[in-house]
């Protein structure tokens, strides 16, 4: 990992702090670097490297959007900055629980789904690497709440189409695969 990757992930670390993975007593930071070697796999762009490692952060801890700049502007040129921010904040969800308690979750995640669907073909490409991390991880451990996960990632998938083809290709079949296991 070049030094910039490695201050990102070091941030990002950090910022999760004791957080683990849902599944899993593994260090929350485990989950983006899966994502950003996925990512890596089909693009070297700096920028999309350094936003796959920090998708969560805005969205799961208390580092803002403006820290986040800040830390980026200390470590990379403002250009890219700007681009790893750009992308962090379209992989950011908008319709949360929190910010829109009246809404079920169905209604949440169709509109969460047209907002990534007007997204970034790099932060739809990240989002591919994240459903075939995350999928993995709940068709194993929580087969009855996969049945809706996957039905949700199959929408983002048919969805958000602009990403790279080969990796939505990727997970669109591990998706389908978790679907058909054990009749989900």
């Amino acid at each position: 990992m070049d030094k910039i990757l490695q201050a990102v992930r070091d941030f990002a670390d950090k910022a999760h702090g004791n957080q683990t993975r849902k599944y899993s007593p593994e260090r929350y930071i485990v989950h983006p670097i899966r994502v950003m070697e996925t990512v890596r796999e089909y693009s070297s762009d700096m920028a999309m490297l350094a936003a796959a490692l920090l998708h969560d952060v805005v969205e799961d801890t208390p580092v803002s959007s403006r820290e986040l700049l800040d830390f980026l502007e200390s470590v990379m040129d403002h250009d890219t900055a700007n681009l790893v921010l750009r992308y962090v904040t379209e992989l950011t969800d908008v319709f949360t629980k929190a910010a829109y308690p009246r809404l079920n979750r169905r209604a949440r995640k169709t509109r969460e789904l047209m907002r990534l669907a007007s997204t970034s073909p790099q932060s739809q490409t990240i989002k591919y690497a994240d459903i075939l991390d995350n999928a993995k991880d709940v068709v194993e451990h929580d087969p009855d709440f996969a049945k809706v996960f996957l039905k949700e990632y199959r929408a983002v998938l048919k969805t958000c189409d602009k990403g790279n083809e080969d990796l939505r290709a990727r997970a669109a079949a591990l998706v389908e695969e978790g679907l058909e296991m054990g009749d989900l």
